[in-house]
């Protein structure tokens, strides 16, 4: 029987042989999946995104924009919106339809004239020519005169004169109203365009963290450490973010056009806004234990005008079988002559003075039937009124009811903007060391950026509710 020998240095070469043969095909494994996910040659920078577009526009003169506060803007708009300029116009409307209405109140003063030709009169001189010697007949005439009246009572007069002191105030109501609306309109579109920009700033953090993640998820796969999931994942989550990124800076160009028509601003001209972020939301409390003064609203006072105004037509129907009277006086000068280049030579005067009256006896009903319409609608107005009232209160239990349930979640919210943080880096550095997936860095993120856009929505949100509420309330200044 043969006897076996072992061979060491055989064995060793035989070994050798085997170890290279597994690490060449685990190379050729690497280098599959490898061109399978085809990674970037060159470390992705995410630094500098293309996709933003400058959200302060510059002039096209090249000089630096001009910042405008909130304040800023309001007073900008009181001076150059086309509305309250056309409400301020119609104050002077007002004043000047007042105006020609007590007109009537002065003296009017007439001057008339009739020149006269007669081409037939009657022989025996009895025509309605004028004879200044009664044996010749005068057939050229004229008589020039003056008419003075004054009116002494009117009841249309009457009226026009109670009347006045509440058209203009309904005018400048009107401008109260148009003031209040600026106010509350250009706020709230401030208020949009901040939150805009401010979204803005933290999707630029929230991308320039995840570009940072994702360059340490790709060193960290290409030295074999995790896997190409987790490259892949913040990709994803870092083009996401992108197309938000992009989609704020879009949606904040139309926001600064709607600010620019509510305060009249050219739109060929650009500017900034400024605000403090730190007295923005000192400015968000409110004393919630107000009573609610329904005429401190510019509707309950528009409309207790209404009724004032209703009341003096009611008196006016009332009382106008009253009588129109008024003093009259005129002076002729009557020229004649039977030659027409001598009518002038000789002048005939005569003055009178009087007194003239009108009393409407029976007009068709015509009185009766405007007083009771003008009562009607008196009634129509007490409804607007109780309507009215319900309708303050529904606003102001709806204004008071938002803003203090948005309260709350804004201070709840900037808790968790503080522990979604927290949470970040320390589920960051976990995964560093290899201790948790990136999942949890993607849930982490998740959380951190919503957390902190909730808490933007929550605070623009409370400061357009205690615009809502002051509204309400009927408190707010201009």
């Amino acid at each position: 029987m043969k006897k076996f020998t072992f061979n060491k240095n055989r064995t060793r070469l035989l070994l050798f042989t085997l170890v290279l043969s597994f690490a060449a095909t685990i190379s050729n494994a690497q280098k599959t999946i490898t061109s399978t996910i085809a990674p970037p040659v060159t470390v992705p920078d995410t630094s500098k995104n293309s996709l933003l577009v400058p959200v302060f526009v510059r002039d096209s003169a090249g000089t630096g924009a001009e910042s405008l506060t909130l304040r800023q803007c309001i007073d900008y708009a009181m001076q150059h919106q086309p509305g309250i300029n056309k409400a301020l116009i119609n104050v002077d409307v007002a004043k000047t339809t007042n105006a020609i209405s007590l007109s009537g109140w002065l003296p009017q003063v007439n001057a008339q004239g009739t020149l006269n030709h007669y081409i037939q009169t009657s022989s025996s001189g009895s025509s309605s020519a004028i004879s200044s010697s009664g044996s010749s007949v005068n057939r050229n005439t004229f008589i020039p005169g003056v008419s003075v009246s004054q009116a002494i009572f009117s009841p249309s007069l009457l009226y026009a004169a109670r009347s006045t002191n509440l058209y203009i105030k309904q005018a400048q109501q009107v401008t109260d109203s148009t003031k209040i609306f600026l106010v509350s309109s250009v706020s709230k579109s401030f208020y949009n365009v901040l939150l805009t920009l401010e979204q803005i700033n933290v999707l630029k953090e929230d991308t320039a963290r995840l570009g940072k993640s994702l360059r340490d998820a790709y060193h960290q796969y290409k030295g074999g450490i995790v896997d190409e999931t987790d490259y892949e994942e913040a990709s994803i989550t870092l083009n996401n973010s992108m197309a938000q990124l992009k989609q704020a800076n879009e949606n904040v160009v139309p926001q600064y056009a709607a600010l620019k028509q509510l305060m009249g601003y050219p739109p060929d001209k650009q500017f900034n806004v400024s605000f403090d972020t730190t007295e923005m939301q000192q400015n968000i409390h409110i004393d919630t234990m107000q009573e609610l003064q329904y005429e401190k609203r510019i509707e309950y006072q528009q409309i207790k005008t209404a009724h004032d105004l209703q009341n003096e037509t009611i008196h006016y129907y009332k009382y106008s079988f009253l009588p129109t009277l008024s003093a009259f006086y005129n002076y002729n000068l009557a020229f004649e002559n039977s030659q027409f280049p001598d009518l002038f030579n000789k002048s005939y005067p005569n003055q009178l003075v009087g007194v003239s009256f009108s009393i409407p006896i029976f007009t068709g009903f015509y009185r009766t039937n405007n007083l009771k319409k003008a009562r009607l609608e008196q009634k129509i107005i007490d409804w607007n009124t109780v309507d009215l009232k319900s309708e303050i209160y529904k606003e102001y239990t709806t204004a008071l009811g938002n803003y203090k349930g948005n309260f709350y979640n804004l201070q709840l919210l900037q808790k968790n903007v503080n522990m979604a943080k927290r949470v970040y880096f320390v589920v960051t550095l976990q995964y560093k060391q290899g201790i948790v997936p990136y999942l949890n860095v993607i849930t982490a993120e998740s959380n951190l950026i919503s957390s902190e856009i909730s808490y933007l929505n929550a605070l623009f949100q409370v400061l357009s509710n205690k615009i809502d509420l002051q509204k309400a309330m009927g408190n707010i200044t201009y």
